[in-house]
């Protein structure tokens, strides 16, 4: 009976221990068999620390993720959360996919019309306006705000709260801070968890958050409300009520406590922008350095080398390949002035080497290359062509210069030896070849050597030294030239040009209207110079200007001292077709000087010549319509001399034709060359112009003249010609 009650006992304490064990089992069986069932909570993206993507996992992470997660997992849920693509929760809530979203404050209509139902309150989540530091608002209910599209929920609630408020709604957090400072809104309204990560940002330093919370909302999980939405919404009540306020504090304080802000390169960029810039310029100034360095050292390279080229490395004066780049410049850039080309040998230096030594033959070398450069100017170049053979290009300065470089440089270079206590005398054979018009428009310098060559060859073949020309009648030309050009403003200077007058007269009444200005020449010595002895040089030259120059102020101080008399006189002056350019303001200078003389613009007279006219038209032609706006008459020079042009009559708006006799003078019908006259002389009367007739030689002419109703006319049947002292002592 013992050994019976012992073993139900022991049977009673085995039976009690598996339904003690067994109880438990049963209270959780169902909730354990729930934890297989997936929950699916849509929520939103970029609404960091709420809701965010983790960097590692790339899951959805957050204070309304975890709190989330560990409510539904009290209510016995698997949870899986999915970023919504949807713009607002309202279109959320249309999508079956999703069997909860979140976060809602309070429940709303689906888009589509449905109703929601929420879950209990995760937390309170405080709402707090942003403003740029140090601004004023204005009260809640006349506040402009801006809020994301995200929280339009949100929005109607402050609808609600504050219904003068008006709310901005706008895409990304940027569009609305861009919204602030441009001041579309006054504020922005956000969860102060939400700001705690935005204000992070560098470049929003300058937004303060307000210190008082405008109003708090709840944070609930929804969904729709349908019978299975109860009851998950049921469950996860259940779940949310067994969070404790220090579990849910614990989550709020490890999201916000993190540095979840990560810089990118723009934040970077605002915050550091001045060390930045300054190590970027830093850096880009020394590759600039760095590249300037080895450019400049590149091209001094390469300028070495072009030197060395260009160089005789002996004598230090140009190599054949820099004489002919310089020679081509230089011709180039003056054609007016005229050159010579010469070239030099040294005759029999082979011998000075063999009896002197090379190093002797080297010295020489050197000396004549040393001694010809002492004379040359920027304007002219020198080069050492190969052994003993040299090229010089000199300005032309006539036979002075040319005896000039004789006696300074060729005789000290044939002396060279001499001075040195030897007996053995250089000598030097020279050709020398004058450029002409064509080689300063294809400057081709291996030609002009050539043809100074041969005049150094005659040279040596006939003579012991010296020099000859390959074109003596150029050289003549050429000498006749320098001494114009050169002597020119000595000339104007010590008096040796003189203004001479030509009388104009009325052929009917033989009294004298007026004169034409020329002038003179009375070289030192060429003697008495004609016009078509220098006019032509100074044209060519560019010196024409200053000769023209000079006789306007005589004939303006002759004018004055004429009115001074008493005695009011007519003078026409003579204005190149080279005096009229561009850059000079030829009607001004008339102007000035009847100005600085008190003179009437009637007593002096414009001549430009009918060829000016006929090759720069334009110019002329603005340059007489301004010579009248003066007062100034203007006349036509030379009509009939060769290029006269119907067309040029009716375009050139001049105040007199001179007509140039040549068609009663020259070889031809002299019944015809009448009759031609006669009809121009019609014409210009027809149009309105005056008329002087010049080169009348004969009475012959001039009864013909008068007959055709010309009576002004000027030529040697009246006068000559004539110093002003005897061009005085006529009478008026």
């Amino acid at each position: 009976m013992k050994e019976n009650h012992f073993f139900r006992s022991i049977l009673t304490i085995i039976i009690c221990a598996i339904l003690v064990l067994a109880a438990p089992m049963t209270v959780f069986s169902a909730p354990e068999t729930a934890k297989g069932e997936e929950l699916i909570i849509g929520v939103p993206k970029d609404r960091c620390p709420i809701f965010y993507s983790d960097d590692t996992t790339k899951e959805a992470v957050g204070i309304g993720v975890d709190l989330m997660r560990s409510a539904a997992e009290e209510a016995g849920y698997r949870v899986s959360f999915r970023i919504m693509e949807e713009e607002n929760l309202k279109d959320a809530l249309d999508n079956e996919e999703y069997d909860v979203i979140m976060p809602f404050g309070s429940a709303i209509k689906s888009t589509a019309g449905q109703s929601s139902i929420v879950t209990e309150n995760l937390i309170q989540t405080p709402f707090t306006l942003v403003t740029m530091g140090g601004n004023d608002m204005p009260p809640f209910n006349e506040l402009k705000v801006g809020m994301l599209y995200s929280l339009s929920g949100a929005a109607e609630t402050v609808h609600n709260l504050y219904p003068g408020i008006e709310i901005k709604m706008y895409d990304t957090m940027p569009d609305c801070v861009k919204a602030l400072r441009k001041g579309e809104v006054d504020a922005l309204l956000h969860n102060s968890y939400v700001w705690s990560y935005v204000l992070q940002k560098p470049s929003y330093s300058d937004l303060t958050v307000q210190p008082s919370a405008m109003f708090s909302m709840d944070f609930r999980a929804g969904t729709l409300d349908t019978p299975k939405g109860q009851e998950v919404v049921e469950r996860l009540n259940e779940g949310i009520a067994t969070l404790s306020d220090t579990r849910r504090q614990a989550i709020i304080l490890d999201h916000t406590s993190r540095r979840l802000y990560k810089y990118d390169f723009m934040d970077y960029l605002y915050q550091y922008g001045l060390p930045i810039s300054l190590i970027v310029i830093l850096f880009l100034a020394l590759i600039v350095i760095a590249i300037q360095r080895i450019y400049v050292i590149r091209k001094e390279q390469a300028e070495k080398v072009e030197d060395m080229l260009d160089h005789d490395p002996l004598t230090g004066v140009l190599s054949m390949r820099g004489f002919r780049k310089r020679v081509e410049e230089l011709l180039k850039e003056n054609p007016d002035i005229p050159y010579l080309l010469s070239f030099v040998n040294i005759k029999n230096f082979k011998y000075i080497n063999d009896s002197l030594g090379m190093d002797a033959g080297d010295d020489l070398l050197r000396f004549l290359a040393s001694k010809t450069k002492e004379t040359l100017s920027e304007k002219e170049a020198m080069c050492r062509i190969e052994a003993d053979r040299f090229a010089v290009l000199r300005r032309s300065g006539g036979e002075e210069l040319l005896n000039k470089d004789d006696q300074d440089v060729v005789e000290s270079i044939r002396n060279y030896f001499v001075n040195k206590g030897k007996e053995n005398r250089v000598q030097i054979c020279g050709g020398v070849y004058v450029l002409i018009p064509e080689d300063y428009k294809n400057a081709d310098v291996d030609h002009m050597l050539d043809l100074a060559r041969v005049a150094e060859k005659r040279v040596r073949e006939t003579k012991s030294d010296g020099y000859e020309f390959y074109n003596p009648e150029q050289w003549e030309r050429g000498k006749r030239v320098a001494n114009v050009v050169n002597h020119l403003h000595s000339a104007l200077r010590d008096g040796e040009i003189q203004v001479w007058y030509q009388p104009q007269v009325d052929y009917g009444t033989g009294r004298i209207t007026g004169a034409e200005a020329l002038c003179r020449w009375n070289h030192s010595r060429l003697s008495w110079l004609q016009p078509a002895d220098f006019i032509p040089t100074l044209e060519e030259s560019g010196l024409i200007y200053d000769l023209d120059s000079f006789v306007w102020e005589r004939v303006c101080q002759d004018l004055k001292r004429w009115n001074e008399q008493g005695i009011k006189r007519f003078v026409s002056v003579n204005v190149s077709r080279n005096d009229i350019r561009e850059d000079r303001d030829i009607p001004k200078q008339f102007y000035n000087l009847i100005q600085k003389y008190n003179l009437s613009t009637d007593q002096l007279r414009i001549e430009i010549t009918e060829t000016a006219f006929a090759e720069n038209s334009d110019l002329l032609i603005h340059t007489t319509e301004k010579l009248q706006e003066y007062g100034f008459q203007v006349e036509m020079d030379d009509f009939g001399s060769g290029y006269s042009s119907l067309h040029m009559l009716k375009e050139v708006p001049v105040d007199r034709i001179k007509l140039d006799l040549r068609f009663l003078t020259d070889a031809g019908d002299l019944e015809k060359g009448q009759l031609i006259i006669g009809y121009m002389i019609q014409m210009i009367h027809s149009l309105g112009m005056q008329l002087i007739i010049e080169g009348v030689e004969t009475v012959e002419q001039a009864d013909f003249l008068m007959d055709q109703g010309s009576m002004e006319m000027q030529g040697f049947y009246f006068y000559k010609p004539m110093p002003v002292e005897e061009f005085e002592k006529l009478g008026q």
